[in-house]
Protein backbone atom coordinates (compact mmCIF):
# COMPACT_ATOMS: atom_id res chain seq x y z
CA UNK A 1 0.00 0.00 0.00
CA UNK A 2 1.24 3.38 -0.84
CA UNK A 3 2.35 5.63 2.06
CA UNK A 4 2.89 9.21 1.77
CA UNK A 5 6.24 10.59 2.89
CA UNK A 6 5.39 12.18 6.10
CA UNK A 7 3.71 8.91 6.75
CA UNK A 8 7.45 6.80 5.70
CA UNK A 9 9.56 9.37 7.66
CA UNK A 10 7.99 7.86 11.07
CA UNK A 11 7.03 4.41 9.82
CA UNK A 12 10.83 3.72 8.37
CA UNK A 13 11.32 0.61 6.17
CA UNK A 14 11.56 -2.49 8.80
CA UNK A 15 13.92 -4.14 5.68
CA UNK A 16 17.09 -5.79 8.37
CA UNK A 17 16.34 -8.78 10.23
CA UNK A 18 16.21 -9.02 13.82
CA UNK A 19 16.45 -5.03 13.90
CA UNK A 20 13.90 -4.72 16.18
CA UNK A 21 14.15 -7.79 18.88
CA UNK A 22 11.49 -8.42 21.55
CA UNK A 23 8.73 -6.60 19.55
CA UNK A 24 10.78 -3.06 20.07
CA UNK A 25 8.78 -0.33 17.91
CA UNK A 26 11.87 1.84 17.90
CA UNK A 27 15.06 -0.04 16.71
CA UNK A 28 17.85 -0.65 19.48
CA UNK A 29 21.33 0.48 19.08
CA UNK A 30 23.68 -2.24 18.05
CA UNK A 31 26.85 -0.57 19.22
CA UNK A 32 29.16 -3.70 18.81
CA UNK A 33 32.49 -3.38 16.66
CA UNK A 34 32.36 -7.10 15.55
CA UNK A 35 29.61 -10.00 15.12
CA UNK A 36 30.26 -13.67 15.65
CA UNK A 37 30.33 -16.76 13.39
CA UNK A 38 28.14 -20.01 14.14
CA UNK A 39 30.52 -21.72 12.01
CA UNK A 40 34.10 -20.76 10.78
CA UNK A 41 32.05 -21.98 7.43
CA UNK A 42 29.99 -19.19 8.01
CA UNK A 43 32.74 -16.49 8.26
CA UNK A 44 34.58 -17.75 5.03
CA UNK A 45 31.12 -17.84 3.59
CA UNK A 46 30.19 -14.11 4.68
CA UNK A 47 33.95 -12.84 3.72
CA UNK A 48 33.27 -14.54 0.09
CA UNK A 49 29.87 -12.78 0.00
CA UNK A 50 27.90 -16.02 -0.38
CA UNK A 51 25.95 -15.79 2.66
CA UNK A 52 24.30 -12.29 3.85
CA UNK A 53 24.99 -11.16 7.40
CA UNK A 54 27.00 -8.26 9.83
CA UNK A 55 30.85 -9.29 10.07
CA UNK A 56 31.87 -5.85 11.40
CA UNK A 57 30.43 -2.45 11.93
CA UNK A 58 33.26 -0.60 9.30
CA UNK A 59 31.69 -3.08 6.74
CA UNK A 60 28.00 -2.98 8.26
CA UNK A 61 25.92 -2.56 10.72
CA UNK A 62 22.29 -2.99 11.50
CA UNK A 63 21.44 0.28 12.95
CA UNK A 64 23.85 2.01 10.24
CA UNK A 65 21.32 -0.15 7.60
CA UNK A 66 18.29 1.04 8.96
CA UNK A 67 19.25 4.51 8.33
CA UNK A 68 20.52 3.73 4.80
CA UNK A 69 17.50 1.92 3.84
CA UNK A 70 15.31 4.69 5.44
CA UNK A 71 17.21 7.53 3.15
CA UNK A 72 17.08 5.50 0.25
CA UNK A 73 12.94 5.28 0.84
CA UNK A 74 12.78 9.01 1.10
CA UNK A 75 14.85 10.08 -1.99
CA UNK A 76 13.61 7.62 -4.27
CA UNK A 77 16.77 5.56 -4.65
CA UNK A 78 17.86 1.89 -5.07
CA UNK A 79 20.30 2.45 -2.13
CA UNK A 80 22.14 4.42 0.74
CA UNK A 81 25.27 4.38 2.23
CA UNK A 82 25.79 6.21 5.46
CA UNK A 83 28.95 7.95 6.47
CA UNK A 84 31.07 9.61 9.26
CA UNK A 85 29.99 12.92 7.84
CA UNK A 86 28.71 14.96 5.28
CA UNK A 87 32.28 15.67 3.17
CA UNK A 88 32.74 11.86 3.52
CA UNK A 89 29.40 11.46 1.78
CA UNK A 90 30.58 13.67 -0.82
CA UNK A 91 34.30 12.46 -0.87
CA UNK A 92 33.23 9.07 -0.88
CA UNK A 93 30.68 9.65 -4.22
CA UNK A 94 33.22 11.80 -5.87
CA UNK A 95 36.29 9.64 -5.71
CA UNK A 96 33.75 6.23 -7.02
CA UNK A 97 32.86 8.20 -9.80
CA UNK A 98 36.11 9.58 -11.48
CA UNK A 99 39.60 8.60 -12.75
CA UNK A 100 42.58 10.93 -13.17
CA UNK A 101 42.14 12.89 -16.40
CA UNK A 102 38.49 13.35 -15.78
CA UNK A 103 36.46 16.58 -15.20
CA UNK A 104 33.79 17.80 -12.72
CA UNK A 105 31.56 20.50 -13.85
CA UNK A 106 30.02 22.26 -10.11
CA UNK A 107 27.47 25.01 -9.66
CA UNK A 108 29.36 28.19 -9.40
CA UNK A 109 28.18 28.02 -5.44
CA UNK A 110 29.70 25.32 -3.36
CA UNK A 111 30.36 25.12 0.34
CA UNK A 112 34.00 25.65 1.29
CA UNK A 113 34.86 22.17 1.89
CA UNK A 114 33.48 20.90 -0.93
CA UNK A 115 35.89 23.85 -3.11
CA UNK A 116 38.58 22.15 -0.93
CA UNK A 117 37.50 18.62 -2.03
CA UNK A 118 37.66 19.34 -5.52
CA UNK A 119 41.09 21.65 -5.06
CA UNK A 120 42.62 18.66 -3.63
CA UNK A 121 41.52 16.07 -6.41
CA UNK A 122 42.98 18.59 -8.93
CA UNK A 123 46.20 18.77 -7.62
CA UNK A 124 46.98 15.48 -6.63
CA UNK A 125 45.01 13.47 -8.62
CA UNK A 126 44.97 15.09 -12.01
CA UNK A 127 40.72 15.42 -11.95
CA UNK A 128 39.90 18.81 -13.34
CA UNK A 129 36.83 20.68 -12.55
CA UNK A 130 35.28 24.15 -12.86
CA UNK A 131 32.45 26.10 -12.00
CA UNK A 132 29.36 27.66 -13.78
CA UNK A 133 26.10 29.61 -13.56
CA UNK A 134 23.67 26.13 -14.14
CA UNK A 135 20.67 27.86 -14.08
CA UNK A 136 19.66 27.06 -17.09
CA UNK A 137 20.23 24.18 -20.02
CA UNK A 138 21.88 26.79 -22.00
CA UNK A 139 24.67 27.51 -19.22
CA UNK A 140 24.81 24.10 -18.76
CA UNK A 141 25.87 23.18 -22.50
CA UNK A 142 28.13 25.42 -22.69
CA UNK A 143 29.73 24.33 -19.38
CA UNK A 144 30.33 21.25 -19.93
CA UNK A 145 33.24 19.38 -21.64
CA UNK A 146 34.06 16.28 -23.71
CA UNK A 147 35.90 14.59 -20.53
CA UNK A 148 33.34 15.57 -17.84
CA UNK A 149 32.09 12.80 -15.56
CA UNK A 150 30.08 13.95 -12.93
CA UNK A 151 28.16 17.65 -13.10
CA UNK A 152 27.96 18.13 -9.01
CA UNK A 153 25.47 21.04 -7.87
CA UNK A 154 24.40 22.21 -4.75
CA UNK A 155 20.85 23.88 -4.76
CA UNK A 156 19.67 25.95 -2.87
CA UNK A 157 23.71 27.21 -3.54
CA UNK A 158 25.31 27.38 0.22
CA UNK A 159 24.90 30.60 1.05
CA UNK A 160 23.80 32.79 -1.78
CA UNK A 161 20.19 30.42 -1.91
CA UNK A 162 20.76 30.47 -5.71
CA UNK A 163 18.54 27.52 -7.60
CA UNK A 164 19.94 24.87 -9.82
CA UNK A 165 17.93 23.95 -13.21
CA UNK A 166 17.91 20.04 -11.79
CA UNK A 167 16.36 19.02 -15.02
CA UNK A 168 18.38 21.02 -17.32
CA UNK A 169 21.48 19.39 -15.63
CA UNK A 170 20.01 16.04 -15.77
CA UNK A 171 19.35 16.43 -19.50
CA UNK A 172 22.45 17.63 -20.86
CA UNK A 173 24.64 15.16 -18.29
CA UNK A 174 23.03 12.28 -19.29
CA UNK A 175 23.47 13.12 -23.07
CA UNK A 176 27.74 13.37 -22.18
CA UNK A 177 27.46 10.32 -20.54
CA UNK A 178 28.03 11.87 -17.08
CA UNK A 179 26.48 11.70 -13.98
CA UNK A 180 24.52 14.23 -11.54
CA UNK A 181 24.84 14.41 -8.37
CA UNK A 182 23.23 16.66 -6.28
CA UNK A 183 23.38 18.16 -2.94
CA UNK A 184 20.00 17.91 -1.07
CA UNK A 185 20.96 19.39 2.24
CA UNK A 186 19.30 22.87 2.67
CA UNK A 187 16.15 21.14 0.73
CA UNK A 188 15.69 17.62 2.17
CA UNK A 189 13.32 15.23 0.12
CA UNK A 190 10.46 17.41 1.77
CA UNK A 191 11.34 20.22 0.06
CA UNK A 192 12.99 19.08 -3.61
CA UNK A 193 12.92 15.54 -5.06
CA UNK A 194 16.38 15.62 -7.07
CA UNK A 195 15.92 11.39 -8.23
CA UNK A 196 12.43 12.57 -9.52
CA UNK A 197 14.07 15.84 -11.52
CA UNK A 198 16.63 13.22 -13.14
CA UNK A 199 19.67 13.15 -10.55
CA UNK A 200 21.48 10.11 -10.32
CA UNK A 201 23.13 10.64 -6.77
CA UNK A 202 21.72 12.57 -3.62
CA UNK A 203 23.95 13.56 -0.60
CA UNK A 204 22.96 14.89 2.33
CA UNK A 205 24.79 16.55 5.68
CA UNK A 206 22.25 14.76 7.68
CA UNK A 207 23.92 16.28 10.85
CA UNK A 208 21.77 19.58 9.86
CA UNK A 209 18.09 19.01 9.09
CA UNK A 210 17.73 15.06 8.86
CA UNK A 211 19.44 15.06 12.42
CA UNK A 212 17.80 18.35 13.21
CA UNK A 213 18.96 18.40 16.92
CA UNK A 214 22.41 19.86 16.55
CA UNK A 215 23.91 16.95 18.40
CA UNK A 216 25.11 14.63 15.54
CA UNK A 217 28.00 14.71 12.72
CA UNK A 218 27.13 12.07 10.20
CA UNK A 219 26.78 11.78 5.86
CA UNK A 220 24.59 9.99 3.55
CA UNK A 221 24.15 9.32 0.08
CA UNK A 222 21.80 7.58 -2.21
CA UNK A 223 22.34 6.21 -5.58
CA UNK A 224 21.98 3.14 -8.14
CA UNK A 225 22.70 -0.05 -6.64
CA UNK A 226 25.18 -1.37 -9.23
CA UNK A 227 27.70 1.85 -8.44
CA UNK A 228 26.19 2.17 -4.48
CA UNK A 229 27.85 -1.06 -3.96
CA UNK A 230 31.03 -0.18 -6.09
CA UNK A 231 31.29 3.19 -3.69
CA UNK A 232 30.59 0.74 -0.60
CA UNK A 233 33.21 -2.26 -1.75
CA UNK A 234 35.78 0.38 -2.68
CA UNK A 235 35.36 3.93 -1.44
CA UNK A 236 33.96 3.29 1.91
CA UNK A 237 35.25 0.30 2.96
CA UNK A 238 38.80 1.22 1.87
CA UNK A 239 38.81 4.53 3.39
CA UNK A 240 36.82 4.33 6.12
CA UNK A 241 34.76 7.22 6.48
CA UNK A 242 31.62 5.05 8.11
CA UNK A 243 28.85 6.57 10.60
CA UNK A 244 28.65 5.31 14.30
CA UNK A 245 25.61 2.98 15.01
CA UNK A 246 25.06 5.67 17.74
CA UNK A 247 24.74 8.69 15.23
CA UNK A 248 23.13 6.62 12.76
CA UNK A 249 20.49 6.06 15.74
CA UNK A 250 19.98 9.79 16.37
CA UNK A 251 19.45 10.57 12.58
CA UNK A 252 16.65 7.83 12.75
CA UNK A 253 15.11 9.08 15.66
CA UNK A 254 15.62 12.97 14.06
CA UNK A 255 14.04 12.12 10.84
CA UNK A 256 10.99 11.28 12.44
CA UNK A 257 10.43 14.78 13.11
CA UNK A 258 11.61 15.98 9.73
CA UNK A 259 8.33 16.82 8.04
CA UNK A 260 7.15 18.85 11.16
CA UNK A 261 10.32 21.00 11.65
CA UNK A 262 10.96 21.96 8.24
CA UNK A 263 6.90 23.18 7.69
CA UNK A 264 8.20 25.07 10.76
CA UNK A 265 11.56 26.14 9.49
CA UNK A 266 10.47 27.28 6.19
CA UNK A 267 7.18 29.10 7.63
CA UNK A 268 10.24 31.13 10.09
CA UNK A 269 12.33 31.69 7.37
CA UNK A 270 9.80 33.09 4.63
CA UNK A 271 8.45 35.46 7.36
CA UNK A 272 12.03 36.86 8.85
CA UNK A 273 13.40 37.05 4.91
CA UNK A 274 10.49 39.05 3.83
CA UNK A 275 11.19 41.48 7.24
CA UNK A 276 14.39 41.60 6.35
CA UNK A 277 13.41 42.66 3.05
CA UNK A 278 11.39 45.78 4.14
CA UNK A 279 13.88 46.68 6.81
CA UNK A 280 15.70 50.29 6.24
CA UNK A 281 19.49 48.77 6.97
CA UNK A 282 19.45 45.60 4.93
CA UNK A 283 20.92 46.42 1.66
CA UNK A 284 19.92 42.70 -0.33
CA UNK A 285 17.67 39.64 0.86
CA UNK A 286 18.55 35.94 -0.91
CA UNK A 287 15.87 33.21 -0.27
CA UNK A 288 14.24 31.38 -2.96
CA UNK A 289 10.60 31.77 -0.94
CA UNK A 290 10.70 35.45 -1.53
CA UNK A 291 7.86 36.60 -3.84
CA UNK A 292 10.20 38.82 -5.31
CA UNK A 293 13.12 36.00 -6.15
CA UNK A 294 14.99 36.61 -9.16
CA UNK A 295 14.17 32.75 -10.26
CA UNK A 296 10.86 32.26 -9.03
CA UNK A 297 9.87 30.08 -11.69
CA UNK A 298 12.29 27.85 -11.27
CA UNK A 299 11.60 27.71 -7.64
CA UNK A 300 7.92 27.06 -8.41
CA UNK A 301 8.83 24.07 -10.40
CA UNK A 302 11.46 22.65 -8.46
CA UNK A 303 10.65 22.66 -4.63
CA UNK A 304 7.88 23.33 -2.30
CA UNK A 305 9.38 25.60 0.24
CA UNK A 306 12.32 27.64 0.45
CA UNK A 307 13.69 26.23 3.20
CA UNK A 308 15.34 27.55 6.10
CA UNK A 309 17.88 29.48 5.25
CA UNK A 310 18.58 33.32 3.98
CA UNK A 311 21.31 35.40 2.66
CA UNK A 312 21.67 38.64 3.60
CA UNK A 313 23.77 41.78 3.42
CA UNK A 314 23.59 45.08 5.76
CA UNK A 315 24.27 48.13 4.55
CA UNK A 316 27.83 49.21 4.91
CA UNK A 317 29.23 45.87 4.59
CA UNK A 318 31.48 43.52 6.54
CA UNK A 319 31.87 45.75 9.37
CA UNK A 320 28.39 46.59 9.73
CA UNK A 321 27.07 43.09 9.31
CA UNK A 322 29.63 42.27 12.18
CA UNK A 323 29.05 44.73 14.65
CA UNK A 324 25.20 43.67 13.88
CA UNK A 325 26.36 39.78 14.63
CA UNK A 326 27.97 40.59 17.57
CA UNK A 327 24.97 42.77 18.99
CA UNK A 328 22.43 39.42 19.17
CA UNK A 329 21.20 38.04 21.88
CA UNK A 330 18.57 35.45 21.50
CA UNK A 331 20.56 34.13 17.69
CA UNK A 332 23.89 32.19 18.27
CA UNK A 333 26.83 32.89 16.46
CA UNK A 334 27.77 29.50 15.19
CA UNK A 335 28.23 27.78 11.54
CA UNK A 336 25.62 24.83 10.73
CA UNK A 337 22.63 25.05 10.25
CA UNK A 338 19.05 22.95 10.52
CA UNK A 339 19.06 22.40 13.74
CA UNK A 340 16.16 24.08 16.26
CA UNK A 341 18.04 27.06 17.33
CA UNK A 342 18.69 30.13 15.06
CA UNK A 343 22.50 30.23 14.01
CA UNK A 344 24.22 33.20 12.22
CA UNK A 345 27.69 32.82 10.46
CA UNK A 346 29.72 34.87 8.43
CA UNK A 347 30.79 33.21 5.09
CA UNK A 348 33.40 34.82 3.71
CA UNK A 349 35.27 34.61 7.51
CA UNK A 350 34.17 31.15 8.65
CA UNK A 351 32.49 28.52 6.08
CA UNK A 352 34.09 30.15 3.11
CA UNK A 353 37.07 30.59 4.05
CA UNK A 354 39.35 28.42 2.15
CA UNK A 355 37.73 29.94 -1.25
CA UNK A 356 40.15 32.64 -2.68
CA UNK A 357 38.44 35.98 -2.30
CA UNK A 358 38.24 36.28 -6.11
CA UNK A 359 36.71 32.90 -6.42
CA UNK A 360 33.79 34.16 -3.78
CA UNK A 361 33.29 37.13 -5.66
CA UNK A 362 32.56 34.92 -8.76
CA UNK A 363 30.34 32.50 -6.72
CA UNK A 364 28.20 35.57 -5.18
CA UNK A 365 29.63 35.56 -2.04
CA UNK A 366 29.75 39.54 -1.38
CA UNK A 367 31.99 40.16 2.29
CA UNK A 368 29.49 41.06 3.95
CA UNK A 369 26.80 38.55 2.86
CA UNK A 370 25.51 37.08 6.18
CA UNK A 371 23.75 33.59 6.67
CA UNK A 372 21.04 33.02 8.97
CA UNK A 373 19.71 29.56 9.69
CA UNK A 374 16.20 30.21 10.91
CA UNK A 375 15.54 27.89 14.12
CA UNK A 376 12.14 26.47 15.73
CA UNK A 377 11.95 29.60 18.01
CA UNK A 378 8.59 31.42 17.99
CA UNK A 379 9.72 33.95 15.28
CA UNK A 380 8.69 37.27 16.84
CA UNK A 381 11.46 36.50 19.06
CA UNK A 382 14.20 35.62 16.34
CA UNK A 383 12.50 38.92 14.79
CA UNK A 384 13.01 40.73 17.69
CA UNK A 385 16.72 39.69 18.54
CA UNK A 386 17.66 40.82 14.66
CA UNK A 387 15.40 43.91 14.57
CA UNK A 388 17.73 45.18 18.05
CA UNK A 389 20.64 44.39 16.37
CA UNK A 390 19.95 45.66 13.34
CA UNK A 391 18.61 49.15 14.85
CA UNK A 392 21.68 49.22 17.10
CA UNK A 393 24.28 49.43 14.75
CA UNK A 394 22.11 51.94 12.29
CA UNK A 395 21.91 53.91 15.68
CA UNK A 396 18.43 54.00 15.36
Amino acid sequence: MARSLDTRLIHQPDSVPGSRPFGSVTPPIFQTSTFTFDTAEQGRARFAGEESGYIYSRLGNPTTRLLEAAIADLEGAEEGLAFGSGMAAISAVLIGLVESGDHILASRGLYGCTFGLLEMLQSKFHVSFSLADLGDEAAVREAIRPNTKVVYVETPVNPTMELVDLEACARVAHEFGAKLVVDNTFATPVLQRPIELGADFVVHSATKYLGGHGDVILGLAVGPKDLMDEIHMHTQKDIGGIAAPFDAWLVLRGMKTLSLRMDRHVENALEIASRLARHPVVESVYYPGLAGYKQRDLYLRQMSGGGGVIGFIVKGGLSAGMNMMNRLELCERAVSLGETHTLVEHPASMTHTVVPPEVRQAMGIDDGLIRLSTGLEDVDDIWNDLNQALCSVDGM
